[in-house]
C-alpha cells in the first residue's frame, strides 16, 4: 500500500507542478482549437478527484471479485492518448476565468485527503455509491489507480496545452 500511497501522491502532485509552470495568465487562454484552457482542465481534474475521493470515503460492501480486477482495463484505456473522451456534464469545468493560486490550493487539498484514505482505508472494499459506465462498481483500490491513470492523462494533455501557449 506504500507503494500506491507514492504513486498516487506523485502523480497528484504532477498536477499542481504543471500548472505551477504557467503565467498566472496563461491558465485562461485557449491554446488550439477544441482544447480546454489549462485553467479548464485544472478544474475539471478537482471536480473528478474530489468526487473520486466522496466514493472512496462512501458507502462500501464486501468484494466478491479481486479487489484490482479493473486496473489493467483502466490504465489501456485512459493511458490511451490517442483516444478523445468526452467529460459528463457533472465534472465538466465552466467556461470562465481561473485563479491560478485558488486551483493550486484546492490541488493539494485532494491529493492530501486522497493520501490519507490511501493510508487509511481497507482498499479491498468495493464501493457502492457508485456504478461506473464501462468497469461498473469499483473497489477503493481500483478508484485510486482511476485517479492515478485519469490524472496521468491530464498531466499529459496539460503539458500539451503548455506547450502550444509556448512555442511561439
Amino acid at each position: 500500500m506504500e507503494k500506491i500511497t507514492k504513486e498516487v501522491e506523485e502523480t497528484l502532485l504532477a498536477v499542481e507542478n504543471t500548472l505551477s509552470k504557467f503565467d498566472a495568465t496563461e491558465i485562461n487562454i485557449v491554446p488550439f482549437k477544441e482544447s480546454w484552457t489549462a485553467g479548464q482542465l485544472a478544474e475539471h481534474v478537482i471536480l473528478a478527484n474530489s468526487g473520486f475521493l466522496q466514493v472512496i470515503n462512501g458507502p462500501v460492501t464486501e468484494t466478491d471479485k479481486p479487489a484490482d480486477m479493473m486496473v489493467a482495463q483502466m490504465r489501456n484505456d485512459l493511458l490511451n492518448f490517442s483516444v478523445k473522451f468526452n467529460s459528463p456534464d457533472e465534472i465538466c469545468p465552466e467556461i470562465r476565468l481561473y485563479s491560478q493560486h485558488v486551483l493550486l490550493a484546492r490541488l493539494k487539498e485532494i491529493r492530501n485527503e486522497i493520501s490519507i484514505a490511501t493510508t487509511s482505508l481497507d482498499l479491498t472494499k468495493t464501493c457502492s455509491a457508485f456504478k461506473w459506465p464501462v468497469y461498473g462498481f469499483l473497489t477503493r483500490l481500483e478508484i485510486v489507480f482511476f485517479v492515478i491513470y485519469h490524472t496521468r492523462r491530464h498531466v499529459h494533455q496539460l503539458v500539451n496545452i503548455y506547450t502550444g501557449l509556448n512555442t511561439n
